[in-house]
C-alpha cells in the first residue's frame, strides 16, 4: 500500500517505551465503556468491544479493570458517558491531522486541541477538510522474529488481505476496514497470534519533513497525544533523513 507513514508504528512503540501507561489505560477504559454502551457487553457479538479488550490484554491491564469498564458501559455501575468526536486540522507545512477523541466535555476538548495546534504551528479546520485524504484500514501486526513473511503472506492471501509489509521487526497486514474482523479470525484459525491489531486512518499521500518543521511536527504530535481526551492522532507526514 503506497503512502503509509511510519508514524503509526513510531507512535505505538513510543507509547510503550516511554511508559505513558496511565494515559494508555485511560484511553482503553474509555473505549471499552463506549463500545459496550454502543454494542452491548457481549464481546463475541461486539467486534469493537472485542478489539478494545484485546488491546487491554496486550497492555497487561488487570482483568478487574476490564470487567469494571464493561459494567460501566452496560450501566451496571455508575460511570461517565463519552462522546466520540473527530477533529480535523493542519500542522506545520500543511500536514493533515485527524484527531480522534472520546470526551465527556466537548467544550473542554476542542479548547485544548485548538490551543495545542495554535501553539505549535497548526490550526483547527472544518469538518471534512482533511478526512478525504485518509483511508480507514485494518492493520494486523505480527512479530517478524516469530513468524516468517512467507507464512504470514500465505495466510494473508487465503484471508483476502489487501497488502503486507515488513517494517523493522514487524510484519504488517493491511485490510479493508469492513473485512478486518473476519481476516483476524482467519489468522487465529491458522494459529498465527497477532502482536497487535487496530483500525487506523492511512494517509493517501505523505509530506516529507526535515529540520525545524520535522521537530515542530513531532512536538505537536506529542502535545496532542498528551491531551486526556485524545485517543489517536493520524497525520500524513514522514521525517526525511538527513543526507550523509
Amino acid at each position: 500500500m503506497s503512502g503509509h507513514s511510519k508514524w503509526s508504528t513510531i507512535k505505538r512503540k513510543k507509547g510503550v517505551l516511554d511508559a505513558k501507561r496511565g494515559k494508555i489505560f485511560t484511553n482503553i477504559i474509555r473505549e471499552i465503556i463506549t463500545s459496550t454502551r454502543i454494542g452491548g457487553k457481549d464481546a463475541s457479538s461486539n467486534p469493537r468491544l472485542r478489539l478494545a479488550i484485546d488491546e487491554a490484554k496486550a497492555n497487561n491491564m488487570p482483568k478487574e479493570n476490564i470487567e469494571r469498564a464493561v459494567k460501566k458501559g452496560a450501566g451496571e455501575l455508575e460511570g461517565e458517558t463519552y462522546e466520540e468526536i473527530i477533529y480535523e486540522g493542519y500542522g506545520p507545512a500543511g500536514v493533515a491531522l485527524l484527531i480522534e477523541t472520546l470526551t465527556d466535555n466537548r467544550n473542554r476538548t476542542v479548547s485544548e486541541v485548538r490551543h495545542a495546534l495554535s501553539r505549535h504551528g497548526g490550526s483547527l479546520g472544518e469538518s471534512g477538510c482533511v478526512l478525504w485524504m485518509f483511508n480507514k484500514k485494518g492493520i494486523i501486526g505480527f512479530d517478524a522474529n516469530v513468524y516468517s513473511e512467507d507464512k504470514v503472506m500465505e495466510a494473508s492471501l487465503d484471508a483476502g488481505a489487501e497488502d503486507i509489509k515488513t517494517e523493522e521487526d514487524e510484519i504488517l497486514v493491511y485490510t479493508d476496514a469492513r473485512d478486518f474482523e473476519n481476516i483476524k479470525l482467519v489468522f487465529e484459525s491458522k494459529g498465527l497470534e497477532a502482536k497487535f491489531s487496530e483500525l487506523s486512518y492511512i494517509p493517501q499521500t505523505i509530506i516529507q519533513l526535515k529540520g525545524k518543521e520535522a521537530d515542530q511536527m513531532v512536538k505537536l504530535m506529542d502535545v496532542l497525544e498528551d491531551i486526556e481526551d485524545v485517543q489517536n492522532v493520524y497525520a500524513n507526514f514522514d521525517i526525511q533523513e538527513a543526507e550523509a
